[in-house]
């Protein structure tokens, strides 16, 4: 008989919330802040904020904005900066042009990174200043 801890800690795998989808053929424009999970398939034009939760961008996703939470899981395509303040997972098909900003990062051969590196040390929390230069990203 299989055994569930109910008391379990929210990992990657396991977002606290519910879960948003944003569908292949749907384009949001303007920025989305939430709590939990969201998983992109479609567009999203602006950024995209989690103070905890999953920012997932699948195969076919793309986000033209700043991407700032807890953990994320890209394997789409990003024009803008990847603020991931716990876990960054980059895929097969990641391809980010921006800046990332990590803690703890797994990458997986053919993603592509056409950016900077920032490592984000221990004492770095989602709601702090990392003394890293703020850009506001606006879209054309």
């Amino acid at each position: 008989m299989l055994k569930f801890d109910k008391r379990k800690k929210a990992g990657i795998n396991q977002p606290a919330g519910k879960t948003t989808f944003i569908a292949g053929d749907t384009e949001l424009r303007g920025n989305l802040r939430f709590s939990g999970a969201v998983k992109v398939e479609g567009r999203v034009i602006g950024n995209i904020d989690a103070d905890e939760g999953v920012i997932s961008i699948g195969k076919e996703g793309y986000v033209e904005g700043i991407i700032k939470a807890p953990s994320v899981l890209v394997n789409g395509v990003v024009v803008g900066d990847v603020h991931a303040f716990e876990h960054l997972q980059l895929d097969t098909e990641a391809r980010i042009d921006g800046d990332l900003y990590y803690r703890f990062m797994e990458m997986v051969s053919g993603a592509q990174i056409n950016g900077q590196l920032h490592y984000l040390g221990e004492g770095h929390r989602a709601g702090t200043d990392s003394g890293l230069p703020s850009r506001e990203f606006k879209s054309s």
